[in-house]
């Protein structure tokens, strides 16, 4: 399965650039563990933010950043079989999973609800 990692990018971290690098890497680590278990694991992070900075973004949450960040995450959702919701708040995360939800992707909020699969 194609897996959508889903959790707080910026959420609860005053847009502190370290707590924002250890939420990205939260999801890395555990995008490494879906891929162990025999998946496909993919971040909307690791598409947007290189966008965002092609695009010439100046400050989190400029109108460059908006206009890209979330919409290239939901846009994943179609290409993916499932979502996995992690972390803490996240209004981000929880609307992935409505929209997961909405059309039809299993969901999953841990690692140990995801099946082994042979890669």
């Amino acid at each position: 399965m194609m897996i959508l990692i889903a959790g707080p990018y910026r959420s609860c971290t005053n847009d502190d650039p370290a707590l924002i690098n250890n939420n990205v890497r939260a999801m890395t680590e555990i995008a490494l563990d879906v891929y162990h278990l025999g998946h496909v694991p993919i971040l909307g992070e690791w598409l947007a933010l290189p966008l965002i900075e092609a695009a010439g973004s100046k400050e989190l949450g400029d109108e460059i950043f908006s206009e890209i960040f979330h919409p290239v995450a939901t846009s994943l959702i179609v290409f993916c079989d499932a979502i996995l919701r992690i972390g803490g708040q996240s209004t981000g995360a929880d609307e992935m999973v409505a929209q997961g939800k909405a059309k039809g992707k299993s969901i999953f909020y841990s690692l140990n609800e995801i099946p082994s699969a042979q890669i």
